[in-house]
């Protein structure tokens, strides 16, 4: 795991010295090496900067930049490729000779040997920058699930790229502009969806996509190598159940045991839930060493996971360690997470995140955690929830849609319901009378404000930005609509992010073992009965955890992975939240007058307003405390 930085500058300006600044910003990721290159063709300058954590090939070969034998291709990876050995095996029966035991030289010869198709053949996570020198060209690269971020920057001459946006700070040309239509879905959603990110002409490279810049025309177009789309369109598989088990099973012993590759010590992630419990199991199960794991727990009982994750690692027999951390320690963090998550960020697990990986950083320099169980197998409620909702609404005779929707609208100017005091629930069934299609409809239930709210928050007036969110995706299942939108939008954009950022902040590399792109690829075509019947989600994953563990260590109500929140800020960060949050502290005019002293006074007299809401504003004008004075 590492992190780069650098330009395309056709004005000729930038030079080692910005690259140097861009690139340090960044040591967190890489504190073990650095490296930067500089090129001019013509009036252009190109300067690639790259900070290293030593995962695979400890040795000075594995150093980046790293260039092809003749000097004319030059690559920087953040990330793994973790089937480069038979990547490797393959080129060299073509007669490709290598100098390294590296993944990233795999990528180069990959490159010759293959063009761009390359990437096809990879397994792993990474965001890679590769320059062409003899096509007069640069491809940036994202993994097909975004687990690797990449961000990059155009205006005017100059093209800025990074593993975060903070290196762009660094860079003269870089205008730190707030998009407000982009802040909108960060008050929307908690984050901000791809392509989008809060500063105007600054993007976010989708997954699985890469774009290929041409240096001469000074254009670039975006070429989309995968799309879970594909898996989701496929036919339900025709096979009974005790196959797929087996199958699935199968398949998650070679993803997981590819997450294992590395030259320094690996360590897992354990809650005690069912992800991270199968993830343990299967590891354990297949390697004669005890599994490192490592749990955070927290004194407040209904947060703490400790007693859960500390039966299953005794039944696995792991070399299980745990911190039970302090409301202190936890409350410390709050400052630092503009620092950690350069752009606003609300997802309230990032603190749990940032402890369980600073403990692990102690003993491992690679830590495998348990995501996306949820998204591929149907485990959170919501999707139950949804489907119920939308089964009702669908009950309705279409041509009372219209007038449920006008009596809606009725009753919130009876109630005087147009503020912004209690979360707008007739606002979401007026836009759920009105939606198009199942993905609208999921959009609308799970967003945590409605336009209608934020046109009520914010001073001006915004636009609707295309996201994933807009897309269409046709298929019979229900289920496989809501799973498709989070697996494009909630899942990249928020729970990747989040272990990005919280695992590099203290230079631990994360690992996502089910994320294995052929793990979601058999799971879309697996029938609805097998991830949710009868309310209960992650049935075939449950099925295959319950060989290894029993059901009555597993059984438990889900916690998420959460700390109090509510009650500290209603008791004694209550006077820090008030005075981050006065009117005299919102210099940069963006929200309405009286709008945020409104929401913070209903929070704390009688809970009308539901923390997420208080937590994105502050989070928000941390950020910009931070990053816009």
């Amino acid at each position: 795991m590492c992190g780069f930085a650098g330009f395309i500058d056709h004005s000729g300006l930038s030079d080692k010295g910005i690259l140097t600044k861009m690139r340090d910003c960044l040591i967190h990721r890489g504190p073990d090496d650095s490296g930067l290159e500089c090129f001019t063709t013509g009036q252009t300058a190109i300067g690639l900067g790259f900070r290293r954590l030593s995962i695979l090939d400890l040795s000075p070969a594995g150093h980046q930049p790293m260039f092809s034998e003749n000097g004319r291709i030059c690559i920087i990876l953040n990330g793994e490729i973790y089937n480069f050995r038979e990547v490797r095996t393959e080129l060299e029966k073509s007669g490709h000779r290598f100098r390294s035991n590296s993944d990233t030289e795999v990528i180069i010869h990959a490159y010759q040997e293959y063009g761009m198709r390359c990437i096809d053949r990879f397994i792993g996570m990474f965001a890679i920058v590769l320059y062409d020198q003899d096509a007069g060209k640069v491809f940036f690269i994202r993994d097909r699930a975004g687990v690797k971020p990449l961000y990059y920057y155009k205006n005017n001459q100059v093209m800025l790229f990074a593993s975060e946006l903070k290196a762009f700070h660094q860079h003269q040309q870089f205008h730190k502009e707030i998009n407000t239509d982009a802040l909108a879905l960060y008050f929307q959603h908690g984050y901000i969806p791809a392509p989008h990110t809060v500063f105007q002409n600054c993007f976010k490279l989708k997954p699985g996509c890469y774009l290929s810049y041409d240096i001469t025309g000074e254009t670039f177009t975006e070429t989309q190598y995968w799309s879970v789309d594909d898996a989701y369109r496929k036919p339900f598989t025709n096979i009974d159940y005790n196959e797929a088990l087996q199958h699935t099973e199968k398949l998650m012993e070679s993803a997981f045991q590819y997450r294992m590759v590395a030259d320094v010590p690996v360590g897992v992630f354990l809650s005690g839930g069912y992800d991270s419990t199968i993830v343990t199991a299967l590891l354990q199960k297949n390697n004669q060493q005890k599994i490192k794991t490592f749990t955070i727990g927290f004194k407040e009982k209904n947060y703490d996971e400790s007693p859960h994750a500390r039966a299953v690692a005794q039944h696995l027999g792991t070399d299980h360690q745990e911190l039970i951390c302090s409301v202190d320690e936890a409350k410390n963090i709050i400052p630092m997470l503009p620092e950690i998550y350069d752009e606003p960020f609300a997802d309230s697990s990032a603190i749990p995140t940032y402890l369980v990986s600073k403990m692990a950083r102690e003993s491992v320099t690679v830590a495998l955690s348990a995501d996306v169980g949820d998204e591929t197998f149907a485990g959170y409620t919501k999707y139950a929830k949804c489907q119920s909702y939308l089964s009702k609404l669908n009950k309705l005779p279409s041509f009372s849609h219209k007038t449920v929707a006008s009596l809606t609208d009725i009753y919130k100017g009876l109630v005087k319901h147009n503020n912004l005091t209690i979360p707008d629930r007739a606002e979401k069934l007026r836009l759920l009378m009105r939606s198009e299609g199942v993905v609208n409809a999921f959009n609308i239930i799970t967003q945590q404000m409605t336009t209608y709210e934020i046109n009520k928050l914010l001073q001006n007036k915004t636009k609707q930005l295309p996201t994933a969110f807009d897309e269409k995706y046709g298929s019979t299942s229900v289920l496989n609509q809501f799973l498709w939108c989070d697996y494009k939008t909630y899942l990249p954009d928020d729970i990747l992010c989040k272990v990005d950022r919280a695992t590099m902040a203290v230079s631990l590399e994360g690992r996502e073992p089910l994320l294995d792109h052929r793990i979601i690829e058999w799971a879309a075509t697996l029938p609805d009965e097998f991830k949710l019947k009868n309310g209960n989600g992650k049935v075939i994953l449950k099925d295959i955890v319950h060989k290894y563990v029993p059901v009555e260590i597993m059984e438990r109500p889900k916690m998420g992975f959460n700390i109090p929140y509510e009650t500290w800020f209603r008791n004694d960060l209550k006077s820090w939240m008030y005075d981050l949050l006065r009117e005299g502290n919102l210099s940069h005019n963006l929200f309405q007058k009286g709008v945020i002293k409104k929401m913070l006074d209903q929070f704390i007299g009688n809970g009308e307003i539901d923390f997420q809401r208080i937590w994105c504003i502050i989070n928000f004008q941390l950020w910009f405390n931070k990053w816009m004075k």
